[in-house]
């Protein structure tokens, strides 16, 4: 996996590069959640990568990007990922994030919409964790500092996934790479990234300067984030869409990939106006709650 120096630091990153005989395709960002890497997106981008560029970041501390002194805070990654931008000349982009990866895309949004093609925000909030959240979220860091995943691993993976997902066999392949890939991270990198997300500042009073084209996703088994956090993000952002994802959690992308991914290749066409039946998706968008705001 490359690095790229950007803000500073270096940065783990994917670049699939534009898809054969589309030169003018545009870049999708994928920013992934706490936890995990960019590969999180990996089925999404399996599909999409036939008509748009996709490149994935690694939070500081996180998947392959080496652990920082500092800078773990929504702030910095905004800078983070303005600078990746600019060093691989991307924008302006269509930015996906999930959860954390989320926090980061509404700031860019609202302070930095002139990077933005269309934002797409799955399971995340505006709001900051509530506060004994926070203080579970920071005993967390500071046992996995100390003894490593495996001590947390049954009481992490119901905040992470919902019950339909963990209690299938589909759920298998995905949780044992996530604890595989986990278990190689810098204890001090995921210490300061959980950390990060325990103390990470509301951002809800800003939400109204987001002019980008916005799509919210969420789980309707999202105990992390749920509906209620996505229903108050569409509110705020004028001209947003909300798609609820059935029979998943906090991890709606992994849980229902094929659903996940018809509903951003939609939005995509949209924004792009791009016909969008041409584009090979398995599965179906029937008993999503649709909705817009």
């Amino acid at each position: 996996m490359p690095l790229l120096r950007a803000n500073g630091v270096s940065l783990a990153y994917t670049d699939t590069g534009t898809p054969p005989g589309r030169p003018d395709a545009p870049t999708i960002l994928f920013a992934h959640g706490l936890l995990f890497g960019g590969w999180m997106f990996r089925p999404q981008i399996d599909v999409l990568r036939d008509r748009y560029r996709c490149v994935t970041v690694d939070w500081r501390g996180q998947g392959e990007t080496p652990a920082t002194a500092s800078g773990y805070d929504m702030d910095t990654l905004c800078d983070d990922v303005e600078s990746l931008i600019q060093e691989l000349d991307l924008a302006p982009v269509h930015f996906v994030g999930l959860s954390m990866g989320g926090f980061v895309g509404l700031r860019l949004g609202a302070r930095r919409g002139r990077l933005l093609r269309s934002l797409t925000v799955l399971d995340t909030t505006a709001d900051g964790e509530p506060r004994g959240v926070a203080r579970k979220y920071t005993l967390f860091a500071w046992i996995y500092q100390l003894l490593g995943a495996a001590p947390l691993r049954e009481r992490v993976l119901p905040t992470l996934f919902g019950p339909d997902f963990l209690n299938s066999r589909r759920s298998e392949p995905v949780v044992h790479e996530w604890s595989a890939r986990l278990s190689r991270s810098s204890r001090t990198g995921i210490r300061k990234a959980i950390l990060a997300v325990a103390g990470h500042a509301p951002i809800s009073d800003e939400l109204a300067d987001i002019v980008a084209p916005t799509l919210v996703i969420v789980g309707a088994d999202d105990n992390a984030t749920p509906r209620l956090d996505a229903e108050r993000l569409v509110a705020r952002i004028d001209g947003s869409a909300l798609q609820v994802v059935p029979a998943a959690g906090h991890t709606s992308n992994l849980e229902q990939p094929h659903i996940v991914t018809a509903c951003l290749a939609s939005f995509l066409h949209a924004v792009d106006d791009e016909p969008g039946d041409t584009l090979e998706t398995t599965g179906s968008l029937d008993g999503i709650d649709h909705g817009t705001h």
